[in-house]
């Protein structure tokens, strides 16, 4: 599966400020990870955040926000964002923060 190439370099960007960037091809897509913990990636056109368990309800209540289900069922703590709420830079910084304080919480690798 191909995925977002304008979207991977607004990611890039936005995480620009992290010494501990790192990408990896995941779930094929692009997988960005911080510490060597998975934070976010772009699968095909849409943005994946890893928000973790404590925060995966309320950030799916947002909108634009949907469950991951790569599988076919559920990952908990995994969400997608449409397109559609990723048009301003603003829009996308809010929703990348939420992965980025979810994998700093995590001890690096």
């Amino acid at each position: 599966m191909a995925f977002d190439e304008g979207l991977a370099e607004r990611v890039r960007e936005g995480l620009s400020r992290r010494s501990d960037l790192s990408e990896r091809k995941m779930f094929g897509g692009l997988c960005f990870m911080l510490g060597g913990n998975m934070c976010c990636g772009v699968v095909g056109e849409e943005l994946m955040l890893r928000v973790g368990p404590d925060a995966y309800e309320s950030t799916l209540a947002l909108e634009h926000a949907r469950e991951m289900d790569f599988t076919g069922r559920s990952l908990r703590g995994m969400v997608y964002v449409a397109t559609d709420g990723l048009s301003e830079d603003s829009q996308l910084d809010e929703w990348l923060r939420l992965a980025v304080d979810f994998a700093a919480s995590l001890p690096a690798k």
